[in-house]
């Protein structure tokens, strides 16, 4: 409930005054009879008007107390608020080639990737997001949808060495637009991410940047990993981890990740640790924000009639209790 005009609520400070004035009256005395003695007046019993006494004025402070919050227009507000969302579609195209288990993120490139972007999708709420990998080749993990439990599922089941290996960009990033291609999105955007240089593949890398650029498809490109030198797990002649580890220099193709994201009107970002990989994903979350719209209407009911017809009631009590209960020597 909400009033119309609160600055009346200010005399309800009267009432203070006014219980005051009842009381000091009260303390001097009405009209005065002379009796002999009073000794038998203590043990006379106490009538029903006895108790009743001050209810007059209860009634009457009450009834104008009512009366005032009648005058500032109590209103009940019904609210009507209609919201349109203008979503953006997003495909993350992750690299899961063997170089992702490089342990220059803790524990490894592969799994920092993978928590960072749990958390860039759970910031999306209502967007539509899809997820593709690729290494030597490239796949749809999950098609563009807003159902975040089963994208979450589906995010933790990436892993590395599950399709051959090699670093396909050009086909992570064409595999990436295809599932864009039909959406009626006004804003659709790719955030490719890579540790490597091209490599493999049967589409070369800005060849997929001008098919993104006339698609009106925005690319963020981030390449993953340090600086200089990087441990990787070491592994045999036949591709099974041995358990050590060797260290090999990191080799990351900014020159063309920089170039697909210039192209397609995207930013490149350079994340040498999971702090500044997660940084870079709040920021193209920033920068990608959905546009929400909402309209809202207020319709007021007025009130004040239901506390005026409670203030008249409580004077009409006050009036036949004084009359016909408390009767008084005129």
């Amino acid at each position: 409930m909400t009033f119309h005009s609160p600055y009346y609520l200010w005399l309800l400070l009267l009432l203070l005054p006014m219980t005051g004035y009842y009381v000091w009256r009260t303390l001097q005395g009405g009209a005065a009879i002379r009796i002999p003695t009073a000794d038998g007046m203590a043990q006379a019993p106490k009538t029903l008007r006895y108790y009743l006494r001050h209810l007059p004025f209860a009634l009457r402070a009450a009834a104008f107390a009512l009366s005032v919050v009648a005058l500032a227009r109590p209103q009940d507000a019904e609210r009507f608020s209609h919201t349109s969302t203008e979503g953006i579609d997003i495909m993350l195209a992750i690299d899961v080639s063997g170089s992702m288990l490089a342990r220059d993120f803790k524990p490894d490139r592969i799994t920092a990737a993978k928590e960072v972007a749990a958390s860039f999708i759970a910031d999306r709420y209502g967007d539509r997001i899809g997820l593709a990998v690729f290494a030597g080749e490239a796949f749809t993990q999950s098609p563009l949808t807003t159902d975040q439990a089963t994208l979450q599922t589906l995010l933790a089941r990436i892993r590395s060495g599950v399709i051959e290996d090699g670093t396909a960009i050009g086909n992570g990033l064409a595999t990436a637009i295809n599932r864009l291609r039909e959406s009626e999105a006004k804003s659709k955007v790719v955030i490719l991410l890579t540790d490597g240089v091209n490599n493999r593949g049967e589409i070369a890398p800005l060849t997929a940047a001008e098919i993104a650029k006339a698609q009106g498809i925005r690319v963020y490109t981030i390449g993953v990993g340090t600086r200089g030198m990087a441990p990787y797990p070491a592994v045999d002649i036949y591709g099974t981890p041995t358990g050590g580890t060797v260290m090999a220099k990191v080799e990351i193709d900014e020159k063309t990740l920089r170039a697909i994201a210039e192209q397609t009107g995207g930013q490149y970002f350079r994340a040498t640790d999971k702090a500044k990989l997660q940084a870079i994903y709040d920021q193209i979350n920033r920068l990608e924000k959905s546009k929400v719209e909402v309209t809202e209407h207020v319709a007021y009911h007025e009130l004040f009639l239901n506390w005026i017809l409670a203030a008249i009631a409580l004077l009409a009590a006050e009036f036949l209790l004084a009359t016909l209960v408390l009767k008084r020597i005129p």
